[in-house]
């Protein structure tokens, strides 16, 4: 495999940081817009664009692989992915895919070693031309490039959040506003910032995985099972995180459900696969 010729000069993403200000700006006046149906929109959107968006589909499905669906409903998943503003998916998953390839190392882009802070979010705010670079994504990524579909969602991955703002506003006016796609968005963002942060600093590990990462209870009940990230590091490829009885796994049962009509088949668990 040739390798890329890629400028590793690293500089603050200007873009990022502003985008992400007026995100958390916009939550802020979560108090004082306060209703009851637009703390069940907040609910029901996280559920949706966290649970199923980036830990059902971005993460379990896309970036690992760990089961299979319909094409149809596999680019659905997609598009509620993109709700949650974590960038396209082609970025995500080729990121993802590198950080398993290099934790806690220091090619590891949130790399626990620099500090809570660092793998918790300030990662997020640095531009690298190498996280940047198609070619270099691609490589990780592959048949996310090649699937003209998901070619599509990725050059567009930036309209469907913008749209789901103007629903809200249209449906519910500013309380929907905040809470849908301010709050919601907040929240999202760092349910799965934990995952990097939490997770690779408290906790306790079930297998050696070679790095920091550990199982921390009260992260997989905010990320839908993702807090269960040493037993996840450890057998990257399984759609089950939760491996003990008590490891509740919310992504897993969902998957499990949708086998049932057939939605999801060719689930993995660690039984199928040698360790990572």
């Amino acid at each position: 495999m040739s390798t890329l010729a890629i400028e590793t000069e690293k500089k603050v993403n200007w873009g990022t940081v502003v985008g992400i200000a007026i995100l958390h700006a916009g939550a802020l006046l979560a108090p004082f817009t306060f209703t009851r149906p637009a703390f069940w929109v907040f609910l029901t959107l996280f559920w949706i664009t966290g649970g199923l968006g980036i830990c059902f589909s971005y993460h379990r499905l896309l970036a690992h692989k760990s089961f299979k669906c319909p094409k149809w409903f596999e680019y659905a998943l997609t598009v509620i992915g993109t709700l949650s503003f974590q960038g396209s998916p082609l970025s995500w998953v080729g990121t993802h895919r590198y950080h398993h390839l290099m934790s806690d190392t220091e090619d590891d882009p949130h790399n626990s070693y620099k500090g809570f802070w660092w793998s918790h979010m300030l990662w997020f705010f640095e531009y690298s031309p190498k996280f940047s670079n198609r070619e270099f994504l691609a490589r990780y990524a592959p048949e996310l490039d090649r699937d003209p579909i998901h070619r599509f969602i990725e050059k567009y991955h930036w309209v469907a959040p913008f749209l789901l703002a103007g629903i809200l506003f249209l449906w519910g006016g500013l309380p929907f506003l905040v809470w849908g796609f301010f709050l919601r968005t907040v929240a999202v963002f760092h349910m799965t910032w934990l995952v990097n942060s939490a997770t690779h600093r408290w906790g306790y590990q079930n297998y050696d995985s070679g790095d920091n990462s550990r199982n921390l209870w009260w992260v997989a009940i905010l990320g839908f099972g993702e807090g269960w990230h040493n037993n996840h590091h450890a057998f990257q490829a399984s759609a089950r995180h939760g491996l003990r009885w008590w490891e509740f796994d919310a992504t897993y049962m969902t998957i499990k459900l949708l086998s049932l009509v057939g939605l999801t088949k060719d689930i993995r668990i660690p039984s199928q696969f040698n360790k990572a």
